[in-house]
C-alpha cells in the first residue's frame, strides 16, 4: 500500500513539474512573440469635374492610364455656351464699333451702330433668358444644381441689363450724341468685354485637364452622356502620395511618433519589406476607443490614426496601390 502511495505521489509530482515547465516555456514564448499590426495603403484621390452643362464629346484617356499635370482628359460639347459666346462677341464688336463712331462724331453711323448693338444685346438677352428658363426647369426636376441655376440666372440678369443699356444708348443717339453718350458707349464696350470674358471662363471647362500627375482609376459616365456642372466624371489617383494608414492604441503610440521609422511587409508585392516614416498622428473618435472589460484595474485606450510614407528610393514604393495591406511585426525590446 505504501508503495502505491509513493508511486502516485511521484506521478503527481512529475505531472506538476511538467505543467510548470510548459507554463514557463509558454510565458517566455508569449513574451518574446512580436505584436502584429496591419495597415492599409491609401493615396490622394482627385474627383475630376467641370462647371459646364453639356455632353461628353471625347475621352482622351481610359481607366488605368497614367497622365501628367496639364494633359487633356476629355472634351465637353455645350451648344448653349457656344451660342452665348457668339452673342457676346457680336455685342462686343458692335459696342466697339459704336464707340469708335461716336468719337468720330458721325451721327448717322453712330445711330446705326447703336441700333446694331441694341439688336445684338437683345439677341444675347433672349438666349440668356431661354437658357435660364431651361435651367430653372432642370433645377425643379433635380437635374441641375443650385450653383448652375444661380450662374444661369446671373447671366440672364447681366444680359438683360446690357440690353437695357444698349437701348438707352440707341434712343439717346436719335436725339444727338452728347458727352454722356460717349461715356456710356465706353462703359458699354467694357460691359461687353466683361460678358465675353465670363463666357470664355465658362468655356474653359469644355476641355478638362489633369490637375496633377497620377493614374485614372475610374471613369463614371460614357461618351455622349450629359454631364451636369460639378458632377464627378473621373477619379485621379496621385500615386506619388501613396502612404500607409495604421490604427494604433495609445500604449504603443510611443513607437510610432512623428519622424519614427519602421519596417513592414506588403503581401501584394510578394511580401516585399519596405521602410516607412511616420509623418502624421491624430486621435480617432470615441467609436474607435478600446473599452476596458473590467470595472477596475484597467482603463480605456484611445486609438490614434498614424500615417507613414514609404522610402521613395525603393522600387516597391512606385508599385503601392490603394487597398494593399502592410503587415508590421513589432517586438518590444
Amino acid at each position: 500500500m505504501d508503495t502505491d502511495n509513493k508511486l502516485i505521489l511521484k506521478i503527481t509530482t512529475l505531472i506538476v513539474v511538467i505543467v510548470a515547465i510548459i507554463s514557463i516555456f509558454g510565458m517566455v514564448l508569449y513574451k518574446d512573440s512580436p505584436t502584429l499590426l496591419q495597415g492599409q495603403v491609401e493615396c490622394t484621390q482627385i474627383k475630376i469635374s467641370g462647371k459646364l452643362l453639356g455632353r461628353i464629346e471625347k475621352f482622351n484617356v481610359k481607366e488605368g492610364d497614367y497622365v501628367k499635370a496639364g494633359d487633356t482628359l476629355l472634351l465637353i460639347n455645350s451648344p448653349e455656351a457656344d451660342a452665348l459666346m457668339l452673342s457676346a462677341s457680336a455685342m462686343k464688336d458692335a459696342a466697339a464699333s459704336e464707340n469708335r463712331k461716336i468719337d468720330k462724331g458721325a451721327r448717322e453711323q453712330i445711330t446705326a451702330s447703336l441700333k446694331e448693338a441694341w439688336l445684338a444685346a437683345q439677341a444675347q438677352a433672349n438666349v440668356a433668358a431661354s437658357t435660364n428658363e431651361r435651367i430653372e426647369r432642370l433645377y425643379k426636376d433635380s437635374v441641375a444644381t443650385l450653383q448652375r441655376k444661380e450662374e444661369a440666372n446671373a447671366l440672364a440678369s447681366a444680359a438683360a441689363a446690357a440690353e437695357r443699356a444698349a437701348r438707352y444708348q440707341y434712343e439717346m443717339a436719335l436725339e444727338g450724341a452728347q458727352q454722356e453718350d460717349k461715356e456710356a458707349a465706353k462703359a458699354l464696350v467694357e460691359a461687353a468685354q466683361g460678358g465675353v470674358d465670363e463666357v470664355k471662363a465658362l468655356l474653359k471647362d469644355s476641355r478638362l485637364t489633369a490637375p496633377a500627375d497620377g493614374m485614372i482609376s475610374e471613369i463614371y459616365p460614357s461618351q455622349g452622356e450629359l454631364v451636369m456642372p460639378g458632377a464627378s466624371i473621373m477619379n485621379l489617383l496621385v500615386l506619388e502620395d501613396a502612404h500607409v494608414v495604421l490604427n494604433i492604441p495609445e500604449n504603443l503610440l510611443h513607437h510610432f511618433r512623428q519622424g519614427k521609422k519602421f519596417k513592414g511587409k506588403v503581401p501584394a508585392l510578394n511580401n516585399a519589406e519596405m521602410e516607412f516614416e511616420v509623418y502624421y498622428t491624430s486621435p480617432l473618435g470615441s467609436y474607435a476607443t478600446w473599452q476596458s472589460s473590467r470595472q477596475s484595474g484597467s482603463y480605456d485606450l484611445v486609438t490614434f490614426k498614424v500615417k507613414a510614407r514609404p522610402h521613395k528610393h525603393t522600387k516597391e514604393a512606385s508599385q503601392l496601390r490603394p487597398g494593399m495591406s502592410v503587415i508590421i511585426h513589432y517586438k518590444e525590446k
